[in-house]
């Protein structure tokens, strides 16, 4: 099976920045785990896809993935493209970002996917999404950290088995 180039399916990044007035950061979440999951099945069940489980192993490597990056790398990106997990990333500037949010942001693409050849807009990228909704992938886990860097909040989240299979439609 080859892989798509990281930069394209396992790295496919997007980059928010809100800059908000009122409110700096969201409100915790109760069960960020419960949160991902929800978010990631809402998305998948919206395809005809099944769900996912939480995966604590994956959720351990992803914090381990995101502390590094806050604590070592200035927040920037991770480099994905050796990991043996699909992988998805968020940043966001000015404001934290529940998982639900997180999320709705990389399925935001699904509106430059087209199913019926398997591709996406011109300039666009939808690597995240399809890595979302991945028919394949059957675990997941997730973790953000705080970013001191413009009060920013990086999300990443691992997927087992990877997706994004060069010649083969997510779902």
């Amino acid at each position: 099976m080859k892989m798509l180039k990281p930069c394209i399916a396992l790295t496919a990044l997007l980059l928010l920045t809100w800059r908000c007035s009122a409110q700096t950061t969201a409100p915790a979440s109760p069960n960020p785990s419960q949160e991902y999951l929800a978010a990631h099945n809402q998305a998948r069940g919206e395809v005809g896809v099944g769900p996912l489980a939480w995966s604590e192993a994956l959720a351990k490597s992803a914090s381990l993935t995101a502390r590094l990056q806050r604590d070592k790398q200035n927040c920037s990106f991770a480099d994905l493209s050796k990991s043996r997990y699909g992988g998805n990333q968020l940043w966001a500037g000015g404001l934290s970002v529940t998982p639900k949010v997180a999320v709705e942001a990389w399925v935001a693409e699904k509106k430059f996917y087209t199913y019926a050849d398997n591709s996406c807009a011109p300039d666009h990228r939808c690597g995240v999404y399809t890595q979302v909704v991945w028919r394949k992938s059957t675990e997941l886990g997730c973790a953000q950290a705080a970013c001191p860097k413009e009060q920013s909040t990086l999300t990443i989240c691992f997927y087992n088995p990877p997706g994004n299979i060069v010649g083969e439609k997510p779902y």
